[in-house]
């Protein structure tokens, strides 16, 4: 991984653009208040897209206020959840936060992180129990467009293996060092572009190298193109 650090802004753009040319732009996600963006990142958390969103939605429909969801016992809230998984750990970790809200703020309302700026909205959210800093920077991102880019298996996998970070830099890591490395306005594109190219040819398990569109810049490529011939790569 090179430490030159405009070679390497160079390197995380020119692998974005070459992203882009191969997905294509993005679809935006489906804008929810901060409230709800952090409930339905909670949700999505160890299981697929589809679960989650069942979830979320049926979640909603079984409380269609917070102020339900707080009050109601949790193992209701954990039998309109059980589609995604866990939701022994997540009923009770989405009813803590309500119960914080409500003590602290008074309101079941995350709106007023708008006012406040990246590190210090980052915080208050972490300081909630069960919330990490890729959750964190989900609600901040997708909810209210500031400018964080969340770091999920998929980014941290994709970004070690290009080179953008330390292989073994940790997620939180990887995160200030990959804001550092790409303009505001890239940070959601970008986050989904690698999402989706972790999820289609960059995957955990046999990445599909041969068809990558980005192999002349992938340290791990490298790594496996210059291997002795029955040696695995990288």
């Amino acid at each position: 991984m090179s430490t030159d650090a405009p070679a390497l802004r160079s390197k995380a753009l020119a692998i974005y653009d070459l992203l882009l040319a191969h997905y294509g732009a993005p679809a935006e996600k489906e804008r929810r208040d901060p409230l709800s963006e952090l409930v339905a990142t909670i949700l999505s958390q160890n299981t697929a897209d589809a679960n989650t969103e069942r979830a979320y939605r049926r979640l909603r429909e079984r409380f269609p206020t917070w102020e339900e969801a707080l009050h109601a016992p949790v193992e209701e809230v954990a039998a309109a959840i059980r589609v995604a998984g866990l939701s022994q750990i997540k009923a009770p970790r989405i009813q803590a936060i309500l119960r914080t809200l409500q003590e602290e703020r008074g309101a079941l309302s995350l709106d007023f992180l708008a006012e406040m700026g990246v590190p210090e909205a980052r915080q208050y959210l972490t300081s909630l129990h069960g919330v990490g800093h890729k959750t964190a920077s989900c609600v901040l991102l997708f909810a209210l467009h500031k400018p964080a880019l969340p770091v999920d298996t998929h980014v941290h996998r994709v970004s070690g293996r290009l080179g953008l970070v330390p292989a073994r830099a940790s997620a939180e890591k990887a995160n200030a060092l990959l804001e550092a490395l790409l303009p505001e306005e890239l940070y959601y594109p970008f986050h989904l572009l690698v999402i989706q190219h972790g999820r289609t040819l960059c995957a955990a398990r046999r990445p599909r190298c041969p068809e990558c569109p980005v192999p002349a810049l992938c340290d791990y490529w490298a790594a496996v193109a210059s291997a002795p011939a029955g040696e695995p790569g990288a």
